[in-house]
């Protein structure tokens, strides 16, 4: 549960989450964590095998760092100017406002594959303390243990158990 694979000219390439955690480094594991199992769950809806990585597209409302790199090591996508944030897509958060910024939608040969956080997997004190402006040390410290617990709690799920998914359009 801890992978996806793509291809590279027709080769299959299979990242992990330690990979893309190596890639993007220490700071939002729970950002990467979204855009693995975010690409776990519509992939299989984009096409029968891997999609070639530098075909994917992806518009998506998650402005996070960690998920943005996620997806430029797997897809290439932020690199060759196939990933795009609109905030506008997702409500206001995703506790009051859902699926608040976790939406994605993944683009791969005329097919569009929407894929959205299922409701309570991020847990209401991680959006408030995220929100919250001028935060203390000890709510810093907080912050970054409630990122790496909603890594961890999420990681092991199926991507279809963490991300619904529906396709938009086909060719």
């Amino acid at each position: 549960m801890d992978n996806i694979t793509v291809r590279d000219s027709g080769q299959e390439i299979t990242f992990s989450f330690n990979d893309l955690m190596k890639f993007h480094g220490p700071g939002f594991p729970g950002g990467v964590v979204h855009a693995l199992k975010a690409m776990q769950a519509a992939f299989p809806l984009l096409n029968s095998s891997p999609p070639e990585r530098r075909e994917v597209t992806l518009l998506t409302a998650f402005s996070g760092p960690g998920g943005r790199d996620a997806i430029e090591m797997v897809t290439r996508a932020v690199s060759g100017d196939r990933f795009t944030v609109d905030k506008s897509l997702g409500g206001a958060d995703v506790i009051s406002a859902p699926p608040g910024p976790y939406l994605w939608r993944f683009g791969y040969r005329g097919r569009l594959v929407e894929a959205v956080i299922r409701p309570g997997l991020v847990r209401e004190e991680f959006v408030l303390l995220g929100k919250k402006q001028d935060r203390t040390p000890e709510e810093e410290t907080r912050l970054t243990e409630l990122k790496y617990e909603m890594a961890h709690r999420l990681l092991p799920l199926a991507g279809s158990d963490v991300y619904e998914t529906t396709v938009l359009s086909d060719a």
